[in-house]
């Protein structure tokens, strides 16, 4: 019974390892690539599940619904409707400096956290959405969270060798080029305001995957799911923590920083009960000081961002 349980939990840590994984690979395109502090990756997140899990729940009186279409056409129609926001976001903000980049970020994010909670007829409001299906559910009986798990891996590896395609690309080496010196850039002839948007909206894309994901594994999501904490400082920590710009490191660090907040879950539950809610806090300031470690000790990362082979080669 205890290896059942064991088996049991790795299988749900190792998917929302890769769930955060896919969140940090969206996020080290948008930061690790191009540069661009986006701290509304909330957002982006929730747009996607809530995308997702409209188009493939049943009819139900609570929320938007009822078109029951396959799994896959929500995680397709989760990219894409993330990816249109990040358009029309990053039309508009795109054009300011990091700094104010970040703040017009998390107001958005914001935004669009309180419209999803209030706008009950959509959502569900605060009593959220139940009932999303699981892909591959039924198929072998017993096995339906190691097939997701292995779903959730295939998601992982295809946007892992897409990210180092695009790094290794021209087009890689221009978001380079823009990130260490835009000015520069255009002087070269380079649109950089147009990719930056393009690096902001794919990484929002594959966000929205990650939402999608999650709101098929969970089955079950509302607003306080996708509170800023989980959904963007998380994130954050793992991308810096294992290495900003290292498609590597973005994975490494979402499973070191996701094994460090399971670990403190599991201390917290065995705590006497009137210490529990002050031990959450303690939770956060522990994430909070390893970042602090890490970017003292390693500031670059468990794994440095490395140039491809080539311009290793020439240098």
């Amino acid at each position: 019974m205890e290896l059942a349980g064991l088996l049991t939990y790795g299988i749900f840590f190792l998917t929302l390892v890769g769930i955060y994984g896919l969140l940090a690979l969206g996020l080290n395109v948008q930061w690790g690539y191009a540069g661009m502090l986006n701290i509304g990756v909330a957002a982006f997140f929730t747009v996607g599940a809530y995308t997702s899990a409209i188009i493939t729940t049943a009819a139900s009186s609570g929320h938007l619904g009822g078109f029951a279409l396959p799994v896959p056409v929500g995680l397709l129609a989760a990219m894409f409707l993330s990816g249109v926001l990040a358009l029309a976001i990053g039309l508009i903000t795109l054009r300011l400096r990091s700094d104010y980049l970040a703040i017009a970020s998390i107001g958005i994010a914001e935004i669009v956290r309180l419209v999803l909670k209030n706008e009950g007829w959509l959502t569900g409001g605060v009593r959220g959405m139940a009932g999303i299906p699981r892909p591959f559910q039924g198929w072998i009986p017993g096995y339906d969270a190691l097939l997701f798990l292995a779903l959730v891996v295939f998601c992982v590896v295809l946007i892992y060798w897409a990210n180092e395609r695009a790094w290794r690309s021209p087009w890689g080496r221009v978001l380079r080029a823009i990130r260490e010196n835009e000015a520069a850039a255009r002087a070269m002839g380079k649109n950089s305001l147009v990719f930056r948007l393009q690096a902001f909206v794919l990484g929002a894309v594959v966000m929205g995957l990650a939402g999608a994901l999650y709101a098929h594994f969970v089955r079950f999501i509302s607003p306080e799911a996708f509170n800023p904490l989980f959904a963007t400082f998380l994130v954050w920590v793992m991308l810096i923590a294992g290495g900003s710009g290292n498609n590597r490191g973005a994975l490494l660090g979402a499973f070191a920083i996701w094994a460090v907040w399971s670990v403190t879950e599991i201390m917290v539950t065995r705590l006497p009960e009137d210490l529990v809610t002050r031990a959450g806090a303690l939770r956060v300031l522990l994430i909070g000081v390893l970042l602090q470690v890490i970017l003292l000790v390693r500031p670059q990362g468990m794994l440095p961002e490395r140039p491809p082979r080539r311009e290793r080669q020439e240098e």
